[in-house]
């Protein structure tokens, strides 16, 4: 009686705090230091303080010219480019970057310009490809994976339970390999939704199972049959609405905007938007996220593999 009371109340509070780090989150994204380029000086004080008013926030400012900018935005250091060199301002935004933060630039870039009399043209230097016009589905991806992730490893506890640890580990690989084909396969080839690298697509997507599989694997072995509560609480309530992928960090919460890039969640979108629209321009710090969270599962696993429920003994 005493599990299923604990449960209950889990369950209970589990809902109650899916449901807020959401809302929380994404119901009413807010802008803070949105990383803007700048081109020329002509009208430029009034100008952008008119954005800046309208947006309710000061924009982290880089002046640089017009090479120098478009190069900030394909490496996704700034999310949009402010040229003021001609009579007809220009503002040029990148949906892929984050659909959210170029629908506020081009809304508070006009608002400003027809509150100043002056005409601006919005260019997207990065639209969306055609299946995804609202910038979701790379979300969704990398929610599948990291969801299908751990509750591949939860399988294999219940399913499985003589697997010996290097099988255990075998195994996560190998459910992680075909589930990211299996992802690629079905929103590209079969609905078109997302035109994907494959090979680099596969492998992020493989690396986010895999260490999100790991990830409930280490908790198991350090707290058994509670190692839900830890996992679904750092990748679901804290990981997927920190990751940018609903909403750019620039939109969330600050604390949100901070520790997003440093969970799996995070590191797999911003590797997967860069890969589907930044290609040439991939970083290594998502990929150095991954790859610390699925090493430190496993060293953890292997070394108190002994207390893991499953296995095989030894005769």
């Amino acid at each position: 009686m005493l599990p299923a009371a604990v449960l209950v109340l889990i369950v209970a509070a589990a809902a109650a705090l899916f449901a807020g780090s959401y809302t929380f989150a994404m119901a009413n994204p807010t802008p803070h230091s949105v990383p803007l380029a700048v081109v020329g000086t002509r009208h430029d004080p009034a100008l952008v303080a008119e954005m800046e008013q309208a947006a309710g926030t000061a924009f982290e400012l880089h002046r640089s010219n017009y090479d120098e900018a478009l190069q900030a935005v394909e490496e996704q250091r700034v999310f949009g480019v402010l040229d003021l060199r001609g009579d007809v301002f220009r503002l040029d935004v990148a949906s892929a970057s984050g659909a959210s933060v170029a629908q506020l630039l081009e809304q508070v870039g006009q608002k400003a310009g027809a509150s100043l009399g002056m005409a601006i043209v919005v260019t997207d230097l990065k639209p969306l490809q055609r299946g995804d016009p609202r910038g979701l589905a790379l979300f969704y991806v990398t929610l599948a994976a990291i969801v299908i992730g751990f509750v591949g490893a939860i399988q294999l506890s219940v399913h499985a339970k003589a697997l010996k640890p290097a099988e255990r580990i075998g195994f996560t690989i190998a459910y992680s390999l075909l589930g990211g084909f299996a992802i690629i396969a079905v929103v590209d080839w079969l609905l078109g939704a997302v035109r994907f690298p494959v090979v680099e697509a596969w492998l992020i997507l493989a690396l986010t199972m895999f260490t999100s599989g790991m990830v409930f694997t280490m908790f198991n072995t350090l707290l058994g049959r509670w190692a839900m509560v830890p996992t679904w609480g750092l990748m679901v309530l804290l990981g997927n609405p920190s990751s940018g992928g609903a909403v750019s960090w620039p939109l969330l919460p600050s604390p949100l905007g901070l520790i997003g890039a440093w969970l799996p969640p995070g590191a797999s979108v911003n590797a997967m938007h860069t890969a589907v629209y930044f290609g040439g321009y991939q970083h290594v710090f998502p990929f150095l996220v991954l790859g610390a969270w699925a090493l430190a599962s496993c060293v953890v696993f292997w070394i108190w593999r002994d207390r893991h429920p499953g296995g095989r003994r030894e005769a």
